[in-house]
């Protein structure tokens, strides 16, 4: 009983771990290429290629070893470091307000 519940969490896990480094690769291979150069993040061909083979490892091989480890750690690379850059750079962060004339410290009203 307790091994089967063992060995359903594991599965789990393994599922959460595909879906994560999919939901990372599929986000990476959407974004601008100059996006990255913009940000001064690596470039795009290596995060998607990093991404690749995490998400392919994450279908081979079992959570409990090594290599999937590695692969959750770039992917929450990505994720917390990459992706929060990308997004702030394209405007798609949900903490932008104000209009388009905005500047950084307030509305900009034209020299007036």
């Amino acid at each position: 009983m307790l091994m089967q519940g063992f060995a359903g969490f594991m599965w789990l896990l393994s599922m959460a771990l595909i879906v994560f480094s999919g939901f990372a690769l599929f986000d990476a291979a959407t974004r601008r290429e100059d996006a990255y150069r913009a940000v001064d993040k690596q470039s795009k061909m290596f995060w998607l290629i990093i991404l690749g083979v995490a998400f392919v490892v994450n279908l081979i091989f079992n959570v409990l070893s090594f290599l999937p480890i590695i692969g959750l750690i770039a992917t929450i690379v990505y994720m917390v470091d990459v992706r929060p850059a990308l997004r702030g750079l394209s405007g798609g962060g949900r903490s932008r307000r104000g209009s388009s004339s905005d500047g950084p410290y307030g509305p900009y009203n034209g020299g007036r």
